[in-house]
């Protein structure tokens, strides 16, 4: 699988912060059956790694790991079963890293230098981070304008009203969502419900 089949899959990718492993399983299993089978589980919690390889388990997810900014957290990722891994920004280890392992990658860009380094390194599939603090959707427009060849996955401040906006653009591919599943959160008819309405947007 490469970054554009992960892109391609569902128009929102939940951005997931779990604390117990015991919800992993559930959390996964309510997105996937909502409809978003791509799961962002961000290296931001003790638990973050076990996490994903309890997800990973559960069959339609495609399980990947956000907030990964050194070399070391990619290959922790991968150890523990990610499919896909999502960096707030981009450095030359962390791209090398990235191209030598061949996962699917997609590094976080807010700027036009971002892009061109990221261009450097070969990768033009990007995450636009933090979406709405970074200027939003005009600063995105004005960002694509010299880089025809680049879609992004907008990441931060996005929701469920604003996404269809920015989906709408065609250089955004999906966006990436904290709304589904907020941290903590237990009532998986309700995640599965987001999820739902999440899915729906492509539609």
């Amino acid at each position: 699988m490469d970054i554009d089949s992960v892109m391609g899959l569902a128009p929102v990718i939940p951005v997931l912060m779990v604390d117990d492993i015991a919800h992993a399983r559930p959390l996964a299993e309510a997105l996937v059956a909502g409809g978003l089978p791509v799961l962002e589980v961000t290296l931001r919690t003790p638990v973050a790694l076990d996490v994903i390889t309890e997800m990973a388990k559960v069959p339609g997810a495609v399980v990947g790991a956000g907030t990964v900014i050194s070399s070391g957290d990619l290959a922790a990722a991968l150890v523990a079963g990610a499919r896909f891994v999502v960096s707030p920004g981009i450095t030359a280890a962390l791209g090398s890293a990235a191209r030598t392992s061949g996962v699917p990658f997609l590094p976080g860009v807010s700027s036009a230098s971002d892009i061109i380094r990221a261009q450097e390194m070969g990768f033009n599939r990007l995450k636009f981070f933090p979406a709405v603090a970074a200027g939003g959707l005009p600063m995105l427009r004005a960002l694509t304008a010299p880089f025809r060849n680049v879609r992004f996955c907008p990441t931060g401040g996005i929701t469920l009203e604003s996404a269809p906006e920015w989906l709408a653009d065609p250089a955004v591919a999906c966006v990436g969502g904290s709304w589904i599943a907020k941290r903590g959160e237990t009532d998986w008819a309700a995640i599965e419900a987001r999820a739902r309405a999440a899915a729906a947007l492509r539609d």
